[in-house]
């Protein structure tokens, strides 16, 4: 049902919400909308109207999509950097910030050279040098076909990088089953490669002993823990591939993060949102592991990166937060201002800025 039409009352905005600007028949309507909408200081705002998005792919349409409202866009186009979509105070301020923000050019160029002359690690250190608090890595694989019609996704190959871009581990991996589609034109691979690689079961205990770091699975928490924060693209699929388990809390996933997800809630390929926040493209031709870990590494640093407002308990699921919008408190709700709803709003996603 939509809630928009005009009066005297939504002229002075009492009705409208603070965050999307939407403005709603009666205040009960705006109260329900505030309950449902999760707006927060997480979400994605236009640096010049300040209206709330829910992913950047919406904050893009708004200010350069189809139907952009106009006066942003004619902004943006002077003073918005195409890939942070942050607003700058001039258009040399643009240029200059979107230079540094781009990871273009001689960044994409070096890290084709790095890829040349990378080589095989599979002496992954447990420890490395790193026992003190939360380390943060990036996993990728390449998966060759099994089965009848080669259509059976098989690890092929996988890397773990650390947030400095270094390789922690860099194997090719022999699977359980054999091998109907090495899928050559895009994996590399070819059969004399996997027929002396190490085995997959000795790659998974690797692997989740590295990312546990000393911790058993069951303790396992967000803060204060030695066990790694493990970023990806697609992150279900390598793990069920390598028949690693590992906590969901600890998983930060390109593909599942709502401010990088597309306006209708479906994921947008690693491709895509390289070349749209990083500035490079990626997956062309022979693919390697290496380059999608470097990519999604370079996402969640942006992303953790954002300054977002503080928060004593930032999600809507916080017990602290659950009687905020709450139904037996519809009569006080109705009385509040839209910016004081704002106020009480809080996230249904874990904001990696939290991360910092």
């Amino acid at each position: 049902m939509d809630y928009r039409y005009e009066s005297s009352d939504n002229s002075s905005g009492r009705n409208k919400c603070a965050a999307c600007f939407r403005q709603f028949n009666k205040m009960e309507h705006l109260v329900d909308h505030m309950r449902t909408s999760f707006h927060s200081v997480h979400e994605s705002k236009c640096g010049i109207c300040r209206k709330h998005c829910r992913s950047f792919e919406s904050l893009r349409e708004h200010l350069i999509g189809p139907l952009p409202k106009q006066e942003c866009k004619n902004i943006f186009n002077i003073r918005g950097c195409r890939y942070c979509l942050t607003i700058l105070e001039s258009s040399n301020a643009r240029r200059v910030h979107q230079e540094r923000c781009q990871f273009s050019n001689v960044n994409a160029v070096g890290l084709l050279a790095r890829m040349a002359t990378l080589g095989i690690r599979d002496s992954l250190n447990i420890d490395n040098g790193y026992s003190r608090g939360t380390q943060v890595v990036a996993l990728a694989c390449k998966m060759v076909g099994g089965g009848s019609d080669g259509s059976l996704d098989l690890c092929g190959r996988v890397c773990l990088i650390d947030e400095n871009e270094n390789i922690l581990f860099h194997s090719y991996i022999k699977p359980l089953i054999p091998v109907t589609n090495y899928r050559y034109d895009t994996t590399g691979i070819r059969p004399e490669y996997l027929r002396d690689a190490m085995p997959l079961r000795q790659a998974q205990k690797k692997i989740q002993d590295f990312l546990c770091n000393g911790e058993p699975m069951w303790k396992v928490k967000p803060r204060g823990g030695r066990a790694r924060i493990l970023v990806g693209h697609g992150l279900d699929h390598d793990l069920d591939r390598l028949q690693v388990e590992y906590p969901a809390v600890m998983i930060r996933d390109t593909a599942k993060y709502p401010p990088l997800m597309k306006t209708s809630k479906l994921s947008n390929s690693l491709k895509y949102l390289t070349q749209a926040y990083l500035g490079y493209d990626i997956q062309t031709g022979i693919q390697d592991p290496f380059e999608d870990c470097v990519a999604t590494m370079r996402l969640y640093t942006r992303m953790r990166s954002q300054r977002h407002g503080a928060e004593d308990y930032s999600l809507a699921s916080d017990p602290q937060n659950r009687n905020n919008l709450a139904a037996w408190r519809q009569s006080e709700l109705e009385r509040m201002s839209p910016e004081g709803l704002l106020a009480l709003s809080r996230s249904d996603f874990y904001c990696w800025c939290l991360d910092s």
